[in-house]
């Protein structure tokens, strides 16, 4: 089947190699631009531009896809379906239209939950019970097209986002695989309207902890935001990050340090708080990180 392919970051290659290795023809990669990063600030090419490269792949990273002449070259691809995990641009229906099988996106929820730009965080933060990987045929709307394939996988307690990414983005890929095998023989499913919710872009800063928050909630943000942004608390002048943690017994004052295993308590039950990052150092187990930040028991964050 000859495919345009439409991914940006790291969650979308194991996609592209999917396509790749099940024998379709990727007619041409799209990808957002090449922009500054590092110390040096230099143009970097994102994840799926430098993987689409080192396969021998065309790579096209237009600014927008409103523009006639944008257009005409996607047309001009003659695709038979185009697909898009993560891909950063908004596709207007004239696009939609182009391939012979439509667009088909992978997207990491069990729509019609967590439409949007953040469905892993949210279903973390929120205490779901599961999430998983739907093949939606887009339409104009955030989110709203008929799914075509789902699967499920459980939330596990010490599942964090970066965890989960890499789950959900392996699934995604052998799933678009299964769909692109079954294309003309898939139902379209229409999402219900009730259970409709979004997940919302993370906002920094809402990533500092409040340990008069129940624990389950303090738990599901600092998993929910790890590894990046991080959920955050400043002890002695410094900000330092919680990577890792789970619930825990015991009781105090919210933010008190309970045992020396890093136990703190938070305004209904605690949490043992198992992997934090000081500012310009990296990520530690809580017990090397006590060996060098003494927090005793009694120790209010």
């Amino acid at each position: 089947m000859r495919v345009v392919f439409m991914g940006t970051p790291d969650f979308s290659v194991p996609v592209l190699d999917a396509l790749v290795e099940a024998g379709h023809e990727v007619a041409a990669v799209y990808c957002q631009p090449p922009r500054p990063a590092g110390r040096g600030k230099k143009d970097r090419p994102t994840p799926v531009h430098a993987r689409a490269e080192a396969l021998g792949l065309e790579v096209r990273h237009p600014e927008r896809l409103k523009g006639a002449e944008e257009q005409a070259e996607f047309a001009a691809l003659n695709a038979d379906v185009a697909v898009v995990v993560a891909y950063g641009l908004i596709l207007p229906q004239a696009v939609l239209d182009m391939p012979k099988h439509g667009c088909l996106n992978i997207h990491a929820s069990l729509l019609p939950r967590w439409r949007g730009a953040a469905p892993i965080h949210r279903a973390i933060m929120a205490g779901d019970a599961e999430t998983g990987v739907c093949i939606m045929q887009m339409e104009a709307g955030l989110d709203t097209g008929p799914v075509l394939l789902r699967e499920a996988t459980p939330i596990r307690a010490e599942d964090t986002t970066g965890s989960l990414h890499d789950r959900l983005s392996a699934m995604g890929a052998a799933l678009i695989v299964k769909a692109l095998a079954g294309l003309g023989e898939l139902v379209p499913e229409a999402q219900p309207e009730e259970g409709v919710t979004y997940a919302d872009k993370i906002d920094k800063a809402e990533a500092k902890v409040d340990w008069a928050a129940p624990a389950a909630e303090v738990d599901g943000k600092i998993r929910g935001l790890s590894p990046f942004p991080g959920a955050w608390f400043e002890y002695d002048g410094q900000r330092i990050k919680l990577l890792a943690s789970r619930l825990a017994e015991g009781a105090g004052a919210p933010g008190e340090v309970l045992d020396d295993a890093l136990t703190v308590a938070c305004g209904e039950g605690a949490v043992q708080v198992l992997r934090l990052q000081r500012a310009g150092r990296g990520p530690q187990d809580a017990a090397e990180f006590l060996r060098g930040t003494k927090l005793p028991r009694g120790t209010r964050l």
